[in-house]
C-alpha cells in the first residue's frame, strides 16, 4: 500500500506537469504562429499604406502613370498583408479589426479609383470632397491598425504574464508535491523498518529471556511472515525447553525425596558407631567414620539445596515476612563462619551502620542468603586473605554488602553466575566444587523479598556480592 501511494502520487505529479506542460505549449504557440504574425504583418500593413499614400499624391501631382502602377503594386501587397492577419485571427475580436481595417482600406482604394477614372477622361470632379473623403478613409485605417497593434501587444503581454503565473503555480505545486513524495517516502521507510526491526528486537528480548531459563511460548508476531514463521518456532522450541526443564525439576526433586531418607539414615548410624553404640572402634575406623560424617553431611546439605531451588521454582515455598532487624543475623552468619575463617588466616570483619532501619523479611531466608555469600567469600579467598561484611541504608531500602580479596569474576560472567549449576571456573581458587546452586538460591530468596542481588568484581582486587532490600 506504501508502494502504491508513492507510484500514485508520482503518477499525480507527472500527469500534472504533463498538464502544464501542454498548456505552456498552446499559450506558445499562440503566439508564435498568430500574435506574432500579426504584428509582424501589421507593421507590412503601415508600411504599404504609407508607400500607397506617396505614390497616391504623386501620381494626382505629376499625373503619371507609373505612380498609379506603384499605387496598385502597394495595393496588392496591402491586400496580401491583409490576408495574412485574417488567417491568423483566432477570435471574433481580433478578425473584427482585420475586417474593418480591410472595410476603410477599400473606401480609400475606390475613391483613389475614382479620381484616376475623372482624371483619365479629364473630367472636373470636387477635389476638396474627395480629398477629405480620403483623409478620414486613411486615418480610420490608421486608427485601427494602431488598435490591433495595442490589442495584439496586451494580448501578448497577458499571455505572457499567464505564463509566468503557470509556471510559478507549476514550481509550487511540483515542489510541494515533491515535498510530500519524499516525506511519504520517508515515512513508508521508517514504517516498513520498524516493521522489522520491532518483531526482531523482540525476538532477540525472548532470546535473551530463553538464556536467562524463563521457557515462555509467548512470542507473538504476526508480521513479516518470515518472522512470524520465527516466532512460531520460538514458541515450538521454547514449549519444548519449558517440558524439558520441568523434567529435569521433577527428576532433582524426586531424587532429592528419594536420597533424603537413605542418608540420613547413614548419617545417624555413622553418628552411632561414633558414639560406641556397636562397641569400640580403633583409631583408624573412628578417621573413616568421620569422614563418612562430613560427607553425609555435604550430601544432605545438596539434597536440600536441590529441594529448597525446586520449591522456589514452582513457588511453593512458604515465606514468613515480619519486620525485623538484619544486624542480628549479620552476627550469627559471621559467627558460623569464623572457624573456617580463622583455619585459612582469614580476617572476617562485620561492620554496620547505627542508622539500620527495620526490613520486612524472612529470618531464616535472609539468614540462608548470608551463610551464602559469606560461606562463598571465606570458602573462595586465599590463605591469609580478607572478607568484609558491611550493612548500611539506600535510598528506599538497606543494602548489604560482602567483599572478599579472592580470585575476580570476568566482567561476561557476573551476569550469569547466579543461574542455577553455573560455577565459574578459577584458575586460582584450588578448583574448589560446589552445586552452583546457591547462588541461584540467594536470587530467588532476595527476588521474594522484592529485592534485587547483583555482583561486581575487579582484576587483582576481588568480588563484591550486594544486596538491597526495600524498608
Amino acid at each position: 500500500m506504501g508502494y502504491l501511494a508513492i507510484f500514485m502520487l508520482a503518477l499525480a505529479l507527472s500527469a500534472y506537469v504533463v498538464t502544464q506542460l501542454h498548456h505552456v505549449g498552446t499559450i506558445t504557440h499562440e503566439i508564435l504562429t498568430g500574435d506574432t504574425i500579426v504584428l509582424d504583418n501589421d507593421k507590412m500593413l503601415d508600411s504599404a499604406l504609407l508607400s500607397q499614400i506617396r505614390y497616391e499624391r504623386k501620381y494626382l501631382v505629376m499625373r503619371d502613370v507609373t505612380f498609379s502602377n506603384q499605387f496598385l503594386q502597394a495595393k496588392n501587397d496591402f491586400a496580401l498583408y491583409l490576408e495574412k492577419v485574417f488567417a491568423a485571427a483566432d477570435t471574433p475580436v481580433k478578425r473584427g479589426f482585420a475586417l474593418r481595417i480591410k472595410n476603410y482600406h477599400s473606401l480609400y482604394q475606390s475613391l483613389f479609383e475614382n479620381e484616376m477614372g475623372f482624371i483619365s477622361m479629364n473630367r472636373s470632379y470636387p477635389q476638396a470632397l474627395y480629398r477629405e473623403k480620403k483623409q478620414q478613409a486613411l486615418e480610420a485605417t490608421l486608427d485601427e491598425l494602431k488598435k490591433m497593434n495595442s490589442y495584439y501587444q496586451q494580448d501578448i503581454h497577458d499571455k505572457l504574464r499567464a505564463l509566468q503565473t503557470a509556471g510559478d503555480d507549476a514550481a509550487k505545486t511540483i515542489t510541494m508535491m515533491s515535498a510530500a513524495a519524499i516525506s511519504l517516502g520517508i515515512v513508508i521507510s521508517l514504517l516498513g523498518t520498524r516493521s522489522i526491526t520491532k518483531p526482531l528486537r523482540t525476538v532477540i528480548a525472548k532470546t535473551r529471556d530463553i538464556a536467562n531459563g524463563i521457557f515462555k511460548s509467548d512470542l507473538d508476531i504476526s508480521s513479516p511472515a518470515e518472522i512470524s514463521d520465527l516466532a512460531r518456532a520460538f514458541n515450538l522450541m521454547c514449549s519444548k525447553l519449558q517440558a524439558v526443564d520441568k523434567m529435569k525439576s521433577d527428576f532433582f526433586s524426586t531424587m532429592s525425596h528419594e536420597l533424603r531418607t537413605p542418608l540420613t539414615s547413614i548419617k545417624e548410624g555413622t553418628s552411632l558407631l561414633l558414639e560406641g553404640v556397636g562397641g569400640d572402634t580403633t583409631e583408624k575406623q573412628r578417621k573413616l567414620l568421620t569422614i563418612i560424617a562430613e560427607e553425609s553431611n555435604r550430601l544432605i546439605t545438596q539434597v536440600n539445596s536441590l529441594l529448597d531451588l525446586s520449591k522456589m521454582e514452582e513457588g511453593v515455598v512458604h515465606f514468613n515476612f515480619e519486620q525485623g532487624d538484619i544486624v542480628p543475623l549479620l552476627r550469627k552468619a559471621a559467627a558460623e563462619t569464623e572457624l573456617l575463617a580463622a583455619a585459612k588466616n582469614i580476617t572476617l570483619q562485620l561492620e554496620h551502620s547505627p542508622e539500620l532501619s527495620p526490613v520486612r523479611m524472612d529470618r531464616e531466608r535472609i539468614l540462608q542468603v548470608l551463610r551464602n555469600l559469606i560461606g562463598n567469600a571465606v570458602k573462595f579467598t586465599p590463605y591469609g586473605g580478607r572478607v568484609n561484611v558491611s550493612a548500611g541504608p539506600v535510598a528506599g531500602g538497606l543494602r548489604v554488602d560482602v567483599t572478599d580479596t579472592g580470585p575476580s569474576i570476568p566482567k561476561e560472567k557476573l551476569s550469569v553466575i547466579f543461574e542455577k549449576y553455573h560455577q565459574i571456573p578459577l584458575a586460582d581458587s584450588n578448583q574448589i566444587k560446589g552445586t552452583g546452586l546457591g547462588l541461584a538460591i540467594v536470587k530467588h530468596i532476595i527476588t521474594a523479598h522484592g529485592g534485587r542481588v547483583w555482583a561486581e568484581s575487579e582484576q587483582g582486587r576481588g568480588s563484591s556480592f550486594m544486596f538491597v532490600l526495600p524498608v
